[in-house]
């Protein structure tokens, strides 16, 4: 396992500043339940990644996201702004962010020597979206390899309509780590991470950290949801 880990290349997929720009949804978004959960995070009106809704006022993302990649300086939360269920120019709701929490293990390092396993922050909006708009995702703490998942996300190839790629799997795991067969774009940072599992409605395992090369196969890595969130979302609540 150790070995595998050291073979993996990773960069985060946070976009670049500009990097944005529109394309068309992957066959299926709509056919996916609670999809709408799923949303944009714009950040400082530079950048983006994707944040998911697990509860009604609380976002789950990568903590990577809140730093400026190039200058390595924390972005100001309230500079954020929260897209759920965007899809062309028009979201299910849209917030601002009056709060983040990281993962208490979580350093910022600058892209190329990205850290893994704690890549996770929780944010506060400045108002609750009602379940009665959007119902927040159902979580899992039971990821393991082999598992069918699929990721949505917004990436600067689709960066105001969701790309959801299926059927893709978890390679490895080492601790908190993921690798999965998912291909990912910049932007993703933070996408969900979906367990799929025929005739359920699907749970949020994992959030997208980076994506990276395993010698001439691209994979992405992911941190493992675990009851440590539990902790973070009652300080950013």
């Amino acid at each position: 396992m150790k070995r595998l880990f050291a073979l993996v290349a990773a960069c985060f997929v946070a976009s670049m500043p500009g990097g944005a720009r529109a394309g068309d949804p992957q066959f299926g978004v709509k056919s996916l339940p609670g999809w709408e959960a799923v949303g944009r995070l714009n950040i400082s009106g530079r950048s983006m990644c994707t944040g998911s809704l697990i509860a009604p006022n609380l976002v789950l993302t990568a903590a990577h996201c809140l730093f400026d990649p190039a200058t390595g300086r924390a972005v100001d939360p309230k500079t954020i702004k929260f897209e759920a269920g965007l899809m062309g120019r028009r979201s299910k709701a849209a917030r601002s962010v009056a709060k983040a929490v990281l993962h208490p293990g979580y350093e910022f390092r600058r892209p190329g020597k990205s850290q893994i396993g704690s890549d996770i922050a929780v944010l506060r909006l400045s108002k609750p979206i009602s379940s009665n708009e959007i119902q927040p995702l159902a979580m899992s703490w039971k990821a393991d390899r082999g598992d069918s998942v699929g990721v949505l996300s917004y990436n600067y190839t689709h960066a105001t309509r969701p790309n959801l790629e299926r059927s893709c799997q978890v390679l490895a795991k080492q601790k908190s780590t993921l690798v999965m067969s998912c291909r990912v774009d910049f932007g993703a940072s933070g996408a969900p991470v979906l367990e799929v599992i025929p005739g359920r409605v699907p749970k949020l395992i994992s959030v997208i950290s980076a994506k990276a090369a395993m010698g001439n196969k691209r994979v992405s890595i992911g941190t493992a949801l675990d009851s440590s969130l539990w902790r973070l979302m009652q300080m950013a609540g």
